[in-house]
């Protein structure tokens, strides 16, 4: 069955990647919303899949931002006409914001390659089902969610322990860290962002220099392996 997906874009660097290369090699069309231009939100009937992507504004910017109040509207309606929703970063905490979590500091930014595992309510999930225990994924983010109360918190870090949720039996999925990630978005995000990569091991534990990053290319082959059976579990869902 072909998908209509729809991004929702924060920023002009963050985008959805690999992604779109699976949506395209899967026969699903992609649109998308470049809030950060001022353009407006889709008609709920336009689409069967939102994707909620990152930016390096907060969720609670909304006197820089104005348009995240609307934004948080439209999640919310989304949510409840039974759509499909990825929220990545940025996107992961507005949805738990919209099914009633909070966002936070967290202790330090996580911002390069570390490890991700799963929780033990990983195994009752739907959308990360065949996922292994454990692999390595791309960050960054120095905020953190709640779970949202009835949600599978699926995954953690050891710089982070809140790392992903899914909720509305699957339907709704939240991952902190960076799927998506390819060669051309990972080099986009390390220029526009660097002004947060500060080499202080005693007061940021878990940031890493760009070339650091950009070592070992074959990483986001295995990011896309992962992404894409998270995104076929959800696709499949009835």
């Amino acid at each position: 069955m072909s998908l209509r997906l729809h991004g929702i874009r924060h920023e002009s660097f963050e985008r959805e990647a690999e992604i779109a290369v699976w949506a395209e090699a899967r026969g699903h069309s992609l649109s998308h919303t470049d809030l950060w231009r001022g353009e407006s939100l889709p008609e709920l009937s336009a689409f069967d899949w939102l994707l909620v992507l990152g930016g390096p504004m907060g969720v609670y910017d909304e006197d820089a931002h104005p348009w995240l109040a609307g934004e948080k509207r439209f999640l919310r309606a989304s949510v409840d006409a039974g759509k499909r929703l990825l929220g990545v970063c940025l996107g992961a905490q507005l949805l738990s914001v919209v099914l009633g979590g909070q966002v936070t500091k967290n202790r330090c930014r996580e911002i390069g390659w570390f490890e991700v595992q799963a929780t033990p309510q990983a195994a009752q999930s739907r959308a990360f089902a065949g996922l292994p225990p454990r692999f390595e994924a791309f960050h960054w983010h120095g905020d953190t969610f709640s779970i949202p109360e009835g949600a599978l918190w699926t995954a953690r870090s050891e710089a982070c322990a809140h790392q992903a949720f899914e909720a509305c039996a699957g339907r709704v999925v939240g991952l902190q860290f960076h799927l998506e990630t390819n060669a051309e978005s990972l080099r986009e995000i390390a220029e526009h962002c660097a002004d947060e990569i500060i080499l202080d091991p005693q007061k940021q534990p878990c940031i890493q220099p760009v070339s650091a990053m950009l070592e070992r290319p074959e990483r986001l082959s295995a990011l896309r392996g992962l992404l894409d059976r998270i995104l076929d579990n959800m696709a499949a869902l009835g």
